[in-house]
C-alpha cells in the first residue's frame, strides 16, 4: 500500500508547541509520511526565528515559505493573507500533497486552508469549534471549518459546535486538547533548571508569567490595553515578572516595543521572545499566576490547577474553568485580579479545578484517525450538510 503525504503546516510558536507531537507519531507511522512546511513568524528574527526549535527538535522541513514581507498593520495584514494564498496555491500545485493539516484559527492558517481548499486537496482541521470573540481568528476559525473534510475538536462541547454548523458527525472527532497532553506527558524541567535555562531568579519570590496578545475585533487598542496590564504589574513590586511576547498579528510589534522599554532597568521583569515549549510549561507549572490573554492561560492553565487572570475579550467564549479571573484590561481592575489570584482562598479553588480539555492519547488518536480515514474515498469526495437536529 502506498503511502500517503500529509502536508503539515506552521506558522507560530505556540501552533508548533500544539502539532510537535502529533508531526513526531506521523514520523513512525508506516501508512503517513509527514511533509512539514514552516512559514509565517517562525522565519521571522523580529519573532525569534523559532523554525530553530522545530530543527533543534529533529523533525525533517519539507519547505520553508516566507510570507511576513507587508508589516503588521490591518491592511498589511490582508495583504499578508493574498501573498499567502498565492504562494501556498503554487507549492501546493507542484507538491500535490494527499492532504493538508492545519491547526487553529491564525490568518496565515486561513490563507493556508483557502489555498487547499481551491485545489481540491482535502483539509484536515484541529481545534475547530472554538468561540473567541476578542480576535478575528474567530471567524478564520469557523472559515476553515466549512474547508475542511475532518475534524479534530479539543472536547465535547465544541465537537457539538462543529456538527452544528453542518459538518457530519462522522468526520468530527473528539479527541482532547493536545495542550493538555503536552504537559501530562513531556518531560518538563525542575525549578532550578527552569531558573538556570533564563538566567532569572524564579526561587526566591512569586512569578508571573504573562503574555498579552492584540484584540484584533472591535475597538480595542492593543497598545493601551498593554500599558494598561504593565501599570498594574507596577503596583506588585514584590512579584517577579516572565514575559513572553506578543505575535504577528496588527499591533504586535509595536507591544513588543513597549515591554521591552518597560524590562530595561527593572530587576524583577525579562521578556523572551519564544521560551519554546518545554520552558514555557515548565514556566506554567512553577508560576503563581498566568497573566494575559493568550489561549494557553484558559486551555493549559487548568491542567495544572494554576491561578489565571484573563484579561479583555480576546478568549471571550471560550470554556472557562474555575481557576480563571476575567477582567477588562484597566489597571484597577487588573490589580484587583491579581490580588484575588494571589490570595490563598482563590490558590486553593484552582488547585482543584478539572480540565475539560483532557482527552488522553490525543497525538496517537489523531494519527490513528488519520490513517485510516485518509485510505476512504469518501474523504476525498465533496461534503454534504449534516442537518442537526
Amino acid at each position: 500500500m502506498k503511502k500517503k503525504r500529509l502536508a503539515v503546516v506552521t506558522a507560530t510558536r505556540a501552533e508548533y508547541g500544539l502539532l510537535r507531537r502529533v508531526v513526531q507519531n506521523l514520523l513512525k507511522s508506516d501508512k503517513i509520511i509527514p511533509e512539514v512546511i514552516v512559514t509565517g513568524a517562525h522565519l521571522s528574527p523580529l519573532y525569534g526565528n523559532t523554525v530553530q526549535e522545530i530543527e533543534k527538535d529533529g523533525i525533517p522541513i519539507a519547505h520553508k515559505v516566507d510570507i511576513l514581507k507587508f508589516g503588521t498593520g490591518e491592511l498589511q495584514t490582508a495583504q499578508t493573507v493574498a501573498y499567502t494564498i498565492q504562494q501556498f496555491s503554487e507549492l501546493f500545485a507542484k507538491t500535490k500533497p494527499d492532504a493538508c493539516m492545519v491547526l487553529g484559527d491564525r490568518y496565515e492558517i486561513f490563507a493556508v486552508g483557502s489555498a487547499a481548499a481551491m485545489l481540491h486537496i482535502p483539509l484536515v482541521h484541529i481545534s475547530g469549534g472554538d468561540v473567541t470573540l476578542g480576535a478575528a481568528d474567530e471567524w478564520f476559525r469557523h472559515c476553515l471549518t466549512k474547508m475542511a473534510s475532518l475534524h479534530f475538536p479539543s472536547c465535547e462541547e465544541y465537537a457539538e459546535r462543529v456538527i452544528r454548523m453542518g459538518e457530519e458527525p462522522c468526520r468530527v472527532f473528539n479527541v482532547g486538547g493536545l495542550g493538555d497532553e503536552n504537559i501530562r506527558k513531556l518531560s518538563l524541567m525542575s525549578l532550578e533548571e527552569l531558573n538556570q535555562s533564563l538566567d532569572f531568579d524564579l526561587k526566591e519570590k512569586k512569578f508571573g508569567l504573562v503574555t498579552f496578545h492584540p484584540e484584533t475585533t472591535g475597538q480595542a487598542k492593543p497598545l493601551d490595553q498593554m500599558q494598561q496590564l504593565l501599570q498594574a504589574m507596577e503596583q506588585l513590586p514584590n512579584i517577579q515578572w516572565l514575559i513572553t511576547k506578543s505575535n504577528a498579528d496588527a499591533g504586535g510589534e509595536q507591544i513588543n516595543q513597549c515591554i521591552d522599554r518597560w524590562c530595561q532597568g527593572r530587576e524583577n521583569a525579562k521578556a523572551f521572545t519564544s521560551l519554546g515549549v518545554v520552558r514555557y510549561l515548565s514556566a506554567m507549572k512553577y508560576a503563581a499566576v498566568v497573566v494575559g490573554n493568550s489561549s494557553s492561560g484558559v486551555v493549559e492553565t487548568p491542567t495544572f490547577g494554576v491561578p489565571a487572570v484573563n484579561i479583555g475579550n480576546r478568549q471571550k467564549g471560550r470554556i472557562l474553568c474555575d481557576n480563571v479571573l476575567c477582567c477588562q484590561a484597566e489597571k484597577t481592575e487588573i490589580v484587583s485580579a491579581l490580588q484575588t489570584a494571589f490570595s490563598e482562598k482563590f490558590i486553593e479553588k484552582a488547585a482543584q479545578t478539572v480540565n475539560p480539555y483532557n482527552g488522553g492519547d490525543t497525538a496517537q488518536r489523531i494519527c490513528s484517525v488519520l490513517e485510516e480515514k485518509m485510505f476512504c474515498e469518501e474523504f476525498t469526495q465533496p461534503k454534504g450538510f449534516y442537518d442537526a437536529i
